[in-house]
Parts: C-alpha cells; structure tokens; sequence
C-alpha cells in the first residue's frame, strides 16, 4: 500500500515537472527562433549593408530583448511569490505568444520602412518581459516540485528544455532548409518558425493550467504572502543575491558563446556553410541534452560545487584555445569536436545552476531571489556576448572576445571557491525539515 502511495506521488511528481518544462521549452524555442533564423531574416527588418552590419543590428535587438528580463524577473517573481509559481507561468507563457506572433506577421524594411525594426525591438522587449519571469519561476518550481536527493536530477531539466529549444527551433530550420531555396527563406520562410512558436505556447497555456501548485508555496501562510515578493524582503539575503550575480556571470557568457554566437562565428569567421553548420549545432546540442540529468544526478551524490568547480577551472583556461584552434580548421568535424569540448565544459554551470540558485533563498522569495539578479547579469553580459563578439569583428580583433569569455568564467571560479555546498545548507530542505517536525510535535500532542 506505502509503495503504491509512492509511486503515485513519484509519478504525480514527474507529471508536473513534465508540464513546467514543456513550456519552457516551447518559451525557449520562441526566444531561440530569433537568433537561429536571423541569417535569414536580417536583410529583411534593415538596410541593405554587408552580412556583418546587418548580423550586428539583430544581434543588438537581441541584447536589447535582454534589458527586459531583468525587469520580468522582478515582475513575475514578486507575482509567484505572492499569488503562485502555476500562474506566474501561466501568464509568461500567454505574453511568449504575443511576441512571437508580432514577429510573425510584421511587415519588411521595404515595405514600411524604419517601422519594421521599430516592431522588431517592441516584440522582443515583449518576449525579453516573458522570459525574465519564465527562468525564476520555472527554476523555482522545478527545485520545490522535485523530492529529496533528486532535486539535481529534476533541476537539471530547465536547461534540457531551455537547449531543447534551441535544438526545436534548429531542427525547424533544417527541415525549412531543405523544403524551401535560400531566396523563400529571405522572403518568407522565416516567418513559419515564429508562428509555430506561437500556436505552441497557446497550446501549452491549457497544460500549466493543470499543473499542481509546489507544497512549499502551498503552505505559506496568509501573512506570508502577503509579504512576499519584495525588494526590501530580498535585501535581507544580501549574501545570496551577490552569489547568484557571481555564479551566473560566466554561465551565461559561456552558454551564449558556445551556442548562439558560435553558429554566426562558424559561418562568419570559420566559413563553413550555413547548412553544415546547422546540423552541428542540432547534433551538438542533441549531446549536451544528454549530458544535463547525467550531470544533475552526479550532482545529487557529489555535491554541487565539484560540478561548479570544475567548469570554473577548464572554462578559465580553454575557452582561447577552442577559439584560436577553430579559426586555423575548415573541418566540419574538427569544429563539431571543438564545439562539443565547449559545450561539456559548459555543462558543470547550466546542469545544476537552477536548484543551485533555489537553494539559497526562503520560499516566500525564492521566485525573485532567483530570477532577479540572474536577469541583471543575464542582461549585462549574456545578453550582449553576441554583440561584444560581432563588434570586435568589426575592429578585426576578434580574438579579444576569447579572452573576455575566459575572464567571465574567472570572475565567476572565484564564486564557487567560496561560496560553498548548497546542498548541505538548503532553505528548500531546512523549510521541510521544519514543517515535518512541526507536523510530528502537532501529531503526538494529539495523541497524547
């Protein structure tokens, strides 16, 4: 009977983990579809100009779509806290589709003129709102959903589902690339992928209707809602919020260099086709799919901070060399190869950063502890990893941004060295902890 009860709470569990990472997914592949079809659709929203300046103007859209995460982070965050983390996602991934939809159908430089990437910036400062209240409460939920010793495990799916995204949105383009010539890609080809992501996220509203509320949130008291969410509440963890700042500074300069910018450099600098390249990246990320529960469960039973450690160290002293070695190949192989290596080092962060960050704050602030200072750093420096890229292009001295990668994930090394095992002092345990002693006290007073 206690076996069966387990089992359905195990598959209750594993349901609504299914159901906030779905949309994640779909939130991902609408914020990815952007940066993987902007090959395509760049000379559409700007001037006519070389493949670099129009490359540097999306990719500066796509910084700008940054800017607003932050401020999502901080909106959506103090929503989950007060009113649930099943609504707060319910309503992110109504404002997703809005975005998507915008882009979908807005109309080409040549037809309104300046208009076009005037709506281009609008629509993706209406995703950048969206995703910056998605990653808290998604992480947040993922972290409170899971049980105990799995939390790494089930954490490690908000980036199965963030590079599932990506690896949808490229999969979309390898079948666009093979049904449509490259001038119906330019023309209007572009525009399937956006509206997919649009029906997707209508689709997945229905599904995050259903799922559970975590128990965490559930038992907080009236009170407690009522104060939860706030920037003066947040300030009393002064220490945790810096430690977010620091872990996730390299994590996401990293993670955004060896995915978003490194299918541009591929093409742009490397010279390998856009369709080779394509497939690099599906297959590429396919792997490091893999590789996030394989790291999460790792994490489970050897702590985090080895994990955090070892990005720390292989990404501060082999980002340069990956880079300087891709420029010197022509090699579709060699740089799937050199990819990969990137994209393992990089594991150590996105596998378990998510319960990394939940695990540091109280309930009644987790959704904003997490989600703010990580969309302030996101917006500073993974938002604009692409652009800082394209621009030292520009000036030919390229090489300049391997070696401000390499210090991001210095800067952040510093941080795991310090900050410890999360795991062994999480708020997520310790609140449980707490609840069942009460509850154990509660149920021998009754009985005595």
């Amino acid at each position: 009977m206690a076996q069966t009860i387990e089992s359905k709470k195990t598959n209750r569990i594993a349901g609504n983990i299914f159901k906030g990472s779905i949309g994640n997914l779909i939130e991902w592949y609408d914020w990815y579809v952007y940066s993987a079809f902007a090959v395509y659709f760049s000379t559409e929203f700007f001037p006519k100009g070389d493949q670099t300046s129009q490359l540097l103007n999306t990719a500066a859209i796509f910084a700008i779509g940054f800017l607003m995460r932050p401020i999502g982070s901080l909106l959506m965050g103090r929503f989950a806290d007060r009113h649930g983390r099943r609504a707060a996602l319910t309503l992110s991934i109504t404002v997703m589709a809005g975005g998507s939809l915008i882009i979908a159908i807005t109309p080409s430089y040549s037809s309104i003129g300046i208009m076009a990437p005037i709506i281009l910036v609008l629509a993706r400062l209406l995703q950048g709102l969206s995703l910056g209240g998605e990653y808290g409460t998604s992480a947040t939920y993922l972290s409170e959903m899971a049980n105990k010793g799995r939390r790494g495990f089930y954490s490690s799916f908000q980036y199965v589902t963030l590079v599932g995204g990506q690896m949808v949105a490229l999969g979309v383009q390898i079948i666009l690339q093979q049904l449509l010539s490259e001038e119906d890609m330019i023309s209007w080809g572009w525009r399937i992928p956006f509206v997919i992501g649009a029906l997707g996220a209508l689709a997945v509203l229905w599904l995050r209707r259903t799922m559970d509320e975590s128990e965490q949130f559930s038992k907080m008291n009236a009170e407690s809602k009522k104060n939860a969410g706030t920037i003066r509440a947040l300030m009393k963890h002064p220490k945790a919020v810096f430690t977010v700042v620091g872990l996730t500074l390299g994590g996401t300069v990293a993670f955004y260099t060896f995915t978003t910018y490194l299918q541009k450099f591929m093409i742009n600098t490397v010279g390998l086709p856009k369709e080779v390249v394509t497939w690099i990246n599906f297959i590429a990320l396919f792997l490091f799919v893999i590789l996030q529960p394989l790291a999460g469960i790792l994490s489970d039973r050897i702590g985090r901070s080895p994990l955090l450690m070892y990005f720390g160290i292989f990404g501060t002293l082999l980002t340069v060399p990956i880079f300087l070695i891709m420029t010197q190949i022509k090699s579709p192989i060699a740089a799937f190869l050199l990819m990969m290596a990137g994209l393992i080092i990089v594991t150590g962060y996105t596998s378990i950063n998510a319960i990394v960050k939940a695990e540091l704050f109280p309930t009644e602030i987790r959704a904003l502890g997490v989600g703010f200072p990580y969309g302030l750093t996101v917006a500073v420096f993974g938002g604009t990893a692409e652009l800082i890229a394209l621009w030292f292009k520009s000036m030919n001295v390229e090489y300049f941004f391997f070696f401000y990668v390499a210090a991001c994930v210095a800067i952040s090394f510093i941080t795991y060295w310090r900050m410890g095992e999360t795991s062994k002092k999480s708020h997520i345990d310790a609140e449980l902890n707490e609840e069942n002693k009460l509850a154990s006290s509660e149920s021998i007073s009754r009985h005595s």
